[in-house]
């Protein structure tokens, strides 16, 4: 993005645009700031139900209402948080604090006096539900503006209850450890940088130097950084495919937790994270289909694995293809914890992630 095609998008000469942002990460800044203000006036809204409950579900119809909005061009698209990590240092700092603000205030949604969650806890919590709503921008396409009410009844009943009958323990046998795949030493260098510093951040150059490599050998592996984006996703979903294909039990329920906690634990290993899906909501158009493709297919195993359990009766009757897409969503969030909680073991991440996605946010 340069401020000379934000201007002409808007039918303005450069300097009309730099007489008010001299530079973009200026303008970037002030996206972000209107972002986070955005949210707040949601969460403000929210906030005024009375209970976790209802205030949960309100925030979830005012969100999805909104990304309907969006969809449909009644209101402007909000910029992608994740995109904060290319920001220099300075500009970073100008937007963290609000954005960490938000977030507490998100978490607050969920807080009641009889519930005596640690600080660790309810940021876990408070970053699952955001990373819902962030990820809704993608599935949400699948369903027309005459569904959101029934949408929003699904997703709060996972997101609230969970996908266990009440009094289900979560079955944390993880699944057997994923076989490596190509070139998994600079996958994995150039997956944790995106995560880091977010899809635009992660330079070619900066990648490289994370390899000890020159910009040369960087192409002898990629032609081109979204080629590079395309081969980090498919990493990632083969991961996902085999932690779900590997995983054992007599029941739905069984096999849908040993899959999570696998998912969690390859996480936090020497050989993750995973690539955080929010990357995939600002790689180009021409690319994100494909990767889209990919990710439908895990979701549709995971609704698989949900409905076997709906029909054994180890799992409640949710809609498993929601359900799926919130699963895939959540398992990948795991990969922020380790910025939320600093050393944090695979053991706390079950009970940090795994036991409030699989039995509910407000039920755990």
């Amino acid at each position: 993005m340069t401020l000379a095609e934000v201007a002409d998008s808007v039918g303005l000469i450069t300097s009309g645009v730099t007489y008010y942002f001299r530079k973009k990460e200026d303008l970037a800044v002030a996206c972000f700031l209107n972002a986070i203000e955005r949210f707040d006036v949601l969460i403000a809204e929210a906030a005024q139900a009375a209970g976790p409950q209802a205030r949960v579900r309100r925030f979830l119809e005012l969100w999805l209402a909104l990304q309907m909005d969006v969809r449909t061009g009644r209101t402007a698209a909000i910029a992608n948080f994740s995109d904060i990590r290319a920001l220099s240092p300075d500009h970073e700092a100008t937007v963290l604090g609000p954005f960490n603000a938000m977030v507490h205030r998100l978490g607050d949604l969920m807080r009641t006096p009889d519930r005596d969650w640690s600080k660790r806890e309810l940021n876990a919590r408070a970053n699952i539900l955001l990373e819902q709503a962030l990820w809704s921008e993608i599935w949400l396409n699948a369903y027309d503006p005459e569904d959101l009410p029934r949408v929003v009844d699904r997703v709060f009943d996972v997101l609230a209850f969970g996908l266990a009958p009440a009094g289900a323990t979560v079955e944390a046998t993880p699944a057997p450890p994923p076989a490596e795949t190509e070139d998994e030493t600079f996958l994995i260098a150039a997956t944790r940088l995106i995560n880091a510093q977010g899809y635009r951040g992660a330079s070619v150059e900066r990648i490289s130097a994370s390899l000890n490599l020159t910009k040369g050998a960087f192409y002898h592996h990629n032609e081109a950084k979204d080629d590079l984006v395309v081969d980090c996703f498919a990493r990632t979903y083969e991961v996902m495919r085999q932690e779900q294909h590997a995983a054992a039990g007599p029941t739905g329920w069984a096999r849908l937790c040993a899959a999570v906690s696998g998912l969690i634990a390859f996480q936090l290993s020497e050989r993750g994270p995973l690539l955080r899906t929010s990357a995939l909501t600002v790689v180009p158009e021409a690319i994100r289909e494909q990767i889209v493709a990919r990710s439908d297919r895990i979701g549709r195993r995971f609704a698989a694995m949900i409905s076997d359990g709906i029909a054994d009766g180890s799992i409640r009757p949710v809609d498993p293809v929601i359900a799926a897409q919130m699963l895939n969503a959540s398992v990948n969030a795991v990969g922020e914890l380790p910025r939320l909680a600093p050393n944090v073991t695979a053991e706390a991440a079950q009970s940090l992630y795994g036991v409030p996605v699989l039995t509910g946010l407000l039920r755990a």
